[in-house]
């Protein structure tokens, strides 16, 4: 979404440097999934059709079975039919990461993913992503306050004012 004010960024093995908007954009929808705090579900579509929405766009085969399968692994798998207004926060939060997580991303952003959550559901949600890490062989980049959410990184950066205090 941004460019890089020096360096370069490759994904998934791909430099970004010099794609044009229409290469950029199949590089999100194909290779980097987002959670952002904010959900930002589509009010008009079901959880089942927000979660399905990428693969649809993509023209990915049995993208309905995935979506709902997605849906099962964040423990919302009864909830397909409602829509964000029927949802708590909670609840809106996990249909975003199983959109986030259902076209298997190799790159997953996340904007305090556990943020909306409560203790217990936050620990199952970062042992999804933590396990997400090892079969699909993805990265995640988080943005997080929680001292929880750092436990289950393999490297943490700590920033503050915009600046690295502690790399490791």
């Amino acid at each position: 979404m941004d460019f890089p004010s020096s360096g370069t960024v490759h994904i998934d093995g791909q430099s970004t440097t010099g794609l044009d908007d229409l290469a950029l954009t199949r590089l999100r929808r194909d290779k980097i999934g987002f959670i952002f705090q904010s959900f930002q579900l589509l009010p008009n579509l079901t959880a089942a059709e927000n979660v399905e929405l990428p693969l649809l766009l993509a023209g990915q085969p049995q993208a309905r079975e995935r979506a709902l399968d997605r849906l099962d692994r964040v423990e919302l798998g009864g909830l397909g039919h409602r829509y964000p207004h029927q949802l708590s926060g909670g609840q809106m939060q996990r249909v975003a990461i199983a959109r986030a997580l259902v076209h298997r991303p190799r790159l997953l952003l996340a904007d305090e993913p556990i943020g909306n959550l409560d203790s217990t559901t936050g620990a199952t949600i970062l042992t999804l992503l933590r396990k997400i890490v090892s079969e699909e062989q993805a990265t995640i980049v988080m943005a997080t306050h929680s001292p929880e959410s750092t436990a289950f990184a393999d490297r943490i950066i700590e920033m503050r004012d915009g600046r690295i205090i502690n790399p490791s």
